[in-house]
């Protein structure tokens, strides 16, 4: 079966792939030399596959969103291509005006149909982007098409606030009664142009969902949290002038401090269990980006450098999650490189907050999630593996490849419920209750 798939990624790539699985095995190769996004495929004979690739770019093509370049592939045997096997020779071809359908009515009547003939309801659920476990057995989550939802210890959903793209992050309210969660908002294409609507804040009773108040901060934000109030740190990229924390809680918004310009790339550093607030921040307001420093927010409002983001002076680390426990904060990240992720190129690393290595563990894929309960630290990979590190010395105390009923997952959200167990959210929309050994 070959399978297209791909996306524009919202500043200049169309990327994706041309999947080629084996029925009898599951076994799957991406045979494209480099991510480009497929558009249509075709089976011409058993030997010919028609492809319709778009743009690699959209650099100085306004037109590229119309276009796609349409190929024939020719292999006598496709069940022996391996990984990149296809050339960027046979890829070539002038690109040419295409209409690109959207078959996801077809597809949702397919499933909701094989649903139904197996007694079930089909609903869309995708991408869990933060779960919270509460004291009380209930859990919290955040999802694409739903703000935040609550589910009770039995299972059953106890309500959901839904949004046309979802929650992205979960912070509770110094209340401790109700939750803080942000929307993201991508643009859309409209035409010729793009537009994208307003940017969403909320804080949610915890007990009812009801909707207790809407922050409306102009631009996208990214939730801070550590300490009693709540953090927010705008997305905003185009805007010249240096950017603020926005201070925010049940009293209303206060500027903070200048910390630059965010970089989605860069500057994530959601750090659970914070006991103040932390950001990173670069030194070059010009190139915000660049020798970035784990800073620190003090409680008079101003920010305190701890250490650079990278103890390797001559590598350059991409943000990614954290949590802080025993004074020091664990961290995972990845190395720049010019030709992509290199083997080795991932890390967790757990430094003391005067910056020196306790330890590190690196690995071949970049962190999604992690969490502790201070004697071990759980980690999730994008490739769909979970980790446990011994919080002392970073060894592996166990590693898994993450499932459910055989189907392999990746999980995006992570955390340690207050019972002890381990709360996964998934990309495929799951919220799985694991316990804390393999």
């Amino acid at each position: 079966m070959a399978v297209g798939t791909g996306r524009y990624d919202g500043g200049y790539s169309f990327e994706g792939e041309l999947l080629l699985i084996h029925l009898d095995s599951g076994d799957v190769v991406s045979a494209l030399p480099y991510p480009r996004e497929v558009l249509g495929v075709e089976w011409r004979s058993e030997t010919a596959l028609r492809l319709v690739l778009a743009p690699c770019d959209d650099w100085e093509n306004p037109q590229a969103h119309e276009q796609g370049h349409a190929v024939v592939v020719a292999r006598s045997d496709w069940g022996a291509v391996g990984q990149g096997a296809i050339s960027a020779e046979e890829l070539a071809a002038p690109a040419e005006p295409v209409v690109q359908p959207d078959h996801s009515g077809e597809a949702r009547r397919i499933l909701a149909d094989l649903a139904a003939s197996a007694g079930r309801h089909w609903s869309v659920r995708r991408r869990v982007w933060a779960v919270e476990g509460m004291k009380d057995g209930r859990v919290l989550a955040a999802l694409d098409g739903v703000l935040a939802e609550s589910w009770l210890p039995s299972g059953d959903l106890q309500w959901a606030v839904e949004d046309e793209e979802g929650g992205r992050q979960l912070v509770l309210a110094s209340d401790g009664t109700s939750v803080w969660t942000n929307a993201e908002r991508r643009g859309r294409r409209k035409g010729r142009r793009w537009e994208t609507s307003a940017p969403r804040v909320a804080r949610i009773a915890i007990d009812t969902g009801q909707v207790l108040e809407t922050v409306s901060p102009g631009v996208c934000t990214v939730l801070v949290s550590g300490g009693q109030g709540t953090i927010l740190r705008p997305l905003d990229g185009r805007c010249k002038r240096p950017e603020r924390l926005l201070m925010f809680d049940l009293d209303g918004p206060v500027n903070g401090p200048e910390v630059g310009h965010f970089d989605l790339f860069n500057h994530p550093f959601a750090v659970r269990r914070a006991s103040r607030p932390y950001v990173l921040v670069g030194t070059d307001p010009d190139e915000p980006h660049r020798d970035k420093w784990v800073t620190a927010l003090g409680a008079d409002g101003t920010l305190r450098r701890l250490f650079a983001h990278s103890w390797v002076p001559e590598e350059h680390h991409f943000g990614g999650p954290a949590v802080e426990f025993g004074q020091s904060l664990v961290y995972g990240g990845a190395v720049h490189h010019g030709h992509g992720l290199q083997p080795g190129g991932a890390y967790v690393v757990r430094r003391s907050l005067n910056g020196s290595v306790q330890w590190q563990h690196r690995t071949d894929h970049p962190a999604t999630a992690l969490d502790t309960d201070g004697d071990t630290v759980y980690v999730a990979y994008n490739s769909g593996a979970l980790t446990a590190l011994d919080a002392a010395d970073g060894s592996v105390c166990w590693h898994t490849e993450l499932e459910v009923d055989g189907a392999p997952t990746t999980a995006l959200s992570l955390a340690v419920a207050p019972q002890g167990h381990l709360l996964i959210g998934t990309v495929d929309g799951r919220i799985l209750e694991c316990s804390p050994r393999p």
